[in-house]
């Protein structure tokens, strides 16, 4: 056998700034101070405040990756950026205080990965699942409290599961 080590060859990269002309070095009393968990709790708070704004970016871009399957009809292109908006809502729904409609999103992620072809995807479940995720959001919906809210996930949930049931699973995914 062959020694491969001897035979690749590597390069090595180095950084083209220093960070540490970024920060500033805490002197040893300020480091006894600094409680690093606590800095980042701050930072999270300061953050959070706009947390509803971006989960309403979200929702205004998966409302306009629906109009443009609306307009254009489905096809691999307009699919994809509807997917595209539905996972990036799954994503990022529990690190901004909206796990429920997290699972609504996954859910929703679930059914396109399911269909065979975009053909396939029923466009009334579409709808109502990108009604359900902006309508969760604007009311505040964010987990399990909201009864309404877990109702609808367990609605869209069997329903797309009933749904999918007419695809059976390929060889390769068993």
């Amino acid at each position: 056998m062959a020694d491969t080590a001897k035979d690749q060859t590597c390069e090595i990269l180095s950084p083209p700034s220093d960070l540490r002309s970024k920060v500033r070095e805490l002197t040893p009393r300020e480091s006894r101070k600094f409680d690093p968990v606590k800095a980042a709790e701050d930072a999270l708070h300061r953050l959070s405040q706009n947390f509803g704004t971006w989960m309403d970016n979200e929702t205004r871009d998966l409302t306009r990756a629906w109009e443009i399957v609306q307009s254009e009809g489905l096809s691999e292109e307009t699919l994809a950026t509807l997917f595209q908006a539905a996972h990036n809502i799954k994503g990022q729904a529990l690190t901004l205080g909206f796990p429920l409609v997290g699972e609504v999103a996954a859910s929703f992620c679930h059914l396109i990965e399911t269909v065979p072809s975009p053909s396939a995807l029923p466009l009334d479940l579409t709808e109502r699942y990108v009604e359900a995720i902006r309508a969760m959001v604007k009311e505040g919906a964010k987990d399990d409290a909201n009864r309404t809210g877990v109702q609808l996930l367990e609605t869209l949930r069997a329903v797309t599961g009933d749904f999918l049931a007419q695809f059976p699973p390929e060889p390769d995914d068993m």
